[in-house]
C-alpha cells in the first residue's frame, strides 16, 4: 500500500509576518511604543491648536490640520494593530512598513511645522489695542516683513506659537520613530 502525497507545504503555509516589535500591552513598554504615544499625543494637540485659533491663514494651516488629522489616525491605527495583537495576523513586513511610514510622517510633518511657522511668523508684530477711556480698538501694524501678513489677535498668535512647538516636537518623536524603525529593520 502507498502512502498519499503530501500537501506541498508551499501552498498550505505562509510565512510569518516579519515583526520586532513585542504585541500586546508589552509594545508601550519599549522606546517605540512610548514614541507612537507621544507621536498621538503631541498630533492631537497640534490639531487642537490649530482648530481652536480657527484656522486665520486656511491656505497655509489647512496642509497642518490635514496632516496632524491622518496622522492621529494613522498612528493610532498602528498602536491598535500592536496592542491587540492582529499585527501578528496580517503577513507583510512590519518593520520596513514601519520605516516608510515614519519616514513619510517626518516629511509631511516637518511641510506641517514649516508652514505653521510661517503663519506664526507673518503676524508681523500686529495687535489689536483698546484705546484708553473708550470701547474703541485700534490696529497697531508694524512694517511687514515677508510676503505673507496676517493680523492674528493676541490669543491666535499665542495658540499659534503653541501649534508651532508641538509640531516641532511631533516632528521630532516621528524622526526618532524612524530611526528606531530602521535599526530594526536592517537587523
Amino acid at each position: 500500500m502507498s502512502e498519499p502525497p503530501a500537501a506541498n507545504p508551499a501552498v498550505t503555509s505562509f510565512p510569518a509576518p516579519a515583526i520586532s516589535l513585542p504585541l500586546g500591552l508589552e509594545v508601550l513598554r519599549t522606546y517605540s511604543g512610548a514614541l507612537v504615544c507621544l507621536e498621538i499625543l503631541f498630533g492631537s494637540l497640534v490639531w487642537i491648536l490649530v482648530a481652536s485659533s480657527n484656522v486665520p491663514v486656511p491656505l497655509l494651516q489647512g496642509w497642518v490640520m490635514f496632516v496632524s488629522v491622518t496622522a492621529f489616525v494613522l498612528s493610532s491605527s498602528y498602536l491598535t494593530l500592536l496592542v491587540t495583537g492582529l499585527a501578528d495576523r496580517i503577513n507583510t513586513d512590519w518593520n520596513f512598513l514601519d520605516v516608510f511610514y515614519h519616514f513619510i510622517a517626518v516629511l509631511f510633518y516637518f511641510a506641517a511645522f514649516v508652514l505653521e511657522a510661517a503663519a506664526t511668523a507673518a503676524n508681523g508684530g500686529a495687535h489689536i489695542s483698546r484705546l484708553q477711556n473708550t470701547t474703541e480698538s485700534v490696529l497697531c501694524v508694524t512694517y511687514p516683513r515677508g510676503n505673507i501678513f496676517t493680523i492674528l489677535t493676541y490669543r491666535q498668535y499665542s495658540i499659534n506659537v503653541a501649534a508651532t512647538i508641538f509640531a516641532f516636537l511631533v516632528t521630532l518623536c516621528y524622526g526618532c520613530s524612524m530611526v528606531m524603525g530602521f535599526k530594526r529593520w536592517t537587523k
